[in-house]
């Protein structure tokens, strides 16, 4: 059975609210390493290793996009999947590489990624950016699959905000507004990202100051 420990779980955290501020891939590091009970040592060393050697290939994909070396880029992380598919450094870099690619290239990276990626929040990752690929195809039935595919409730506003685009390519404006209307709600006031689901609010005609308050937690 496998856990993760505090510094892990501060850096999915850290990734989900990122993500959540400002709606673009994260470029920093994400480690993940399974901790076994007493009989299960020698495996959990071999996962380590392999995550130590993941992380140093992840470094050269990070450079080689810094320097806007796309092929370059894509070769390592093809590299990687071979290497370390079950890694987190590697669904990472799909998705690094997947940002910068065009989108025909970028689909099939994000497709691995949406089925390979580990932890389950690289997964969603990739299918939310999986779903606006095909949502700026006009692809109304994939762009569906891939949102249907988001487990984590921390991406609940993203995910209402592209269904709310999904109605909207559909020609139905009240479900819209209806998915628009959970989204702005379930975001947090203070983030940037909110102002644009007001003004998509607005264009299906609806009033964002009508609508009641996010419940604060007690």
């Amino acid at each position: 059975m496998a856990t993760l420990d505090l510094q892990e779980q501060e850096q999915l955290d850290n990734l989900k609210a990122f993500w959540a501020k400002w709606g673009t891939l994260i470029s920093t590091v994400v480690t993940l390493a399974l901790l076994a009970f007493a009989g299960w040592n020698g495996w959990n060393a071999w996962q380590r290793s392999q995550g130590e050697k993941a992380g140093i290939a992840f470094e050269g994909v990070e450079q080689a996009i810094e320097a806007k070396d796309v092929d370059k880029a894509t070769r390592l992380l093809g590299e990687m999947q071979a290497r370390y598919a079950g890694a987190a450094y590697t669904a990472q870099a799909a998705l690094m590489v997947a940002q910068a690619a065009p989108a025909d290239k970028a689909l099939p990276l994000l497709q691995w990624a949406a089925t390979n990626g580990k932890p389950q929040d690289l997964q969603d990752l990739a299918s939310l950016r999986l779903a606006a690929l095909h949502l700026e195809a006009k692809r109304d039935a994939e762009a569906g699959a891939a949102l249907d595919a988001v487990k984590s409730p921390a991406f609940a506003a993203l995910v209402a905000d592209r269904r709310g685009d999904l109605a909207l390519l559909k020609n139905d404006k009240v479900k819209a507004a209806e998915q628009y209307k959970l989204a702005y709600q379930a975001m947090d006031a203070e983030l940037p990202y909110r102002r644009l689901i007001e003004a998509k609010l607005v264009s299906v005609g609806v009033d964002p100051t009508a609508l009641p308050k996010k419940a604060e937690a007690p």
